[in-house]
């Protein structure tokens, strides 16, 4: 990733050229911080007793599919549309095809929007063809490299589109009671991509820091615990198919926080703490092992204070990895320095708030919870709201330095 001699993400590069549709990361990252303030208004609007149409699927699906299926699936557009051109050596996506992806994914969202919804299976249809052709859009520079490693990520995307297959053909009437298994089928699935991600992205992005102030050390963890930590999280993932939240699947996850955790300790974050944009990433992977572990003591021994278990994966582990590669991967591919402003750390410290908050939900008192639910989802807007107006100019406009991309 190019510097430039920019100080800040909160600086604003000139001209007016639009270059939306230059480089894969640009409209998914952008449509991922809108839909993730716009998505979670309607939600909190129907918390609160706003009116909710009858006849489409309930608030509750809508709020859960939504989150995973929309927000998540296209900052995971953003992110494999450009480490595709990074690993083949190739040019990036860019013009019709990055166009005609980014109207596909669109169309699923306005079809499945609760106010002026599409028929379900028109939405259905819609939603679903997302997913294959992303797959078919990168497939082929992925065949032509020498190593297969990173094939698992296509194939990683095509079990999160069975995860949304399996959602739809229940809201459908077509397969009884499958849609919390599509839902948990997704969610495993991202926390796979996320596992594989940050044990390559985090050591490095960790050492290049360090390296920079004079400090060099290696961070990776061993083999044997990089295969083990994956490894089990596939393990919950095909016995949660077999059986969502099963206690087989709580010894699974127990096993895959302690590993990952362990992980996560090799790579030595707390050296990175006076460069925000190092360790956020830190902080969103430790969600990671938090999430799962609550997830074992609720589904093993029912803890109470475990049961927000979910919200920590997708709010912590997920949505906190996804701020912090949407704003390095933004800087970087725009030529503008990688240093986190003023803005983008508020930016983290809000997106931190709201997981924690959502979290400690449940030792707070039973009728603070509703009220601490809009709080939580106050801290998300805000920060998607800052990542738009620090990031959005940036996805928008041409490279400051000039080059393609």
């Amino acid at each position: 990733m190019a510097n430039t001699t920019h100080a800040s993400s909160d600086e604003r590069p000139a001209g007016r050229s639009f270059a939306l549709f230059a480089y894969g990361f640009r409209p998914f990252f952008l449509a991922a911080g809108v839909y993730a303030v716009v998505a979670l208004l309607v939600w909190l609007h129907a918390l609160a007793g706003g009116s909710w149409p009858a006849g489409f699927m309930s608030a509750m699906d809508w709020h859960a599919h939504e989150m995973v299926f929309g927000f998540a699936a296209a900052a995971m557009a953003g992110f494999i549309l450009t480490a595709v051109p990074n690993w083949t050596g190739e040019g990036g996506f860019r013009g019709w095809r990055l166009i005609a992806l980014t109207l596909v994914w669109l169309a699923g969202r306005l079809a499945l929007n609760p106010y002026m919804p599409l028929p379900l299976i028109w939405g259905a249809v819609l939603d679903l063809a997302f997913f294959p052709l992303l797959v078919l859009t990168v497939l082929p520079g992925l065949l032509r490299l020498k190593t297969r490693r990173n094939m698992i990520f296509p194939v990683l995307l095509l079990v999160f589109w069975t995860g949304n297959l399996l959602f739809h053909l229940d809201q459908l009437g077509l397969l009884q009671a499958s849609a919390r298994t599509g839902l948990f089928l997704a969610i495993n699935g991202l926390l796979v991509i996320l596992a594989l991600l940050g044990g390559r992205v985090i050591p490095a992005f960790t050492r290049n820091y360090l390296k920079s102030r004079g400090l060099s050390l290696e961070l990776a963890s061993p083999r044997w615990l990089e295969v083990s930590a994956i490894g089990a999280l596939l393990a919950m993932l095909l016995l949660e198919v077999w059986q969502v939240e099963s206690l087989a699947a709580g010894y699974a996850a127990l096993l895959a926080g302690l590993l990952n955790a362990a992980r996560l300790l090799c790579w030595q974050g707390w050296r990175s703490w006076r460069a925000p944009i190092v360790w956020i990433l830190h902080a969103g992977f430790l969600w990671l092992p938090v999430g799962l572990l609550l997830k074992g003591l609720w589904l093993v021994w029912g803890v109470p204070f475990a049961s927000s278990w979910l919200h920590a994966i997708t709010i912590g582990a997920f949505a906190t990895m996804i701020l912090a590669v949407m704003t390095r991967a933004t800087l970087g591919h725009t030529g503008w320095t990688i240093v986190a402003g003023p803005l983008s750390v508020l930016c983290y410290g809000l997106i931190l708030l709201a997981v924690v908050l959502r979290v400690l939900l449940p030792v707070l008192p039973p009728e603070v919870y509703q009220a601490g639910v809009i709080l939580s989802g106050g801290a998300w807007v805000g920060a998607f709201s800052l990542f738009l107006l620090a990031y959005g100019p940036m996805l928008l406009r041409p490279r400051v330095d000039g080059r393609p991309g």
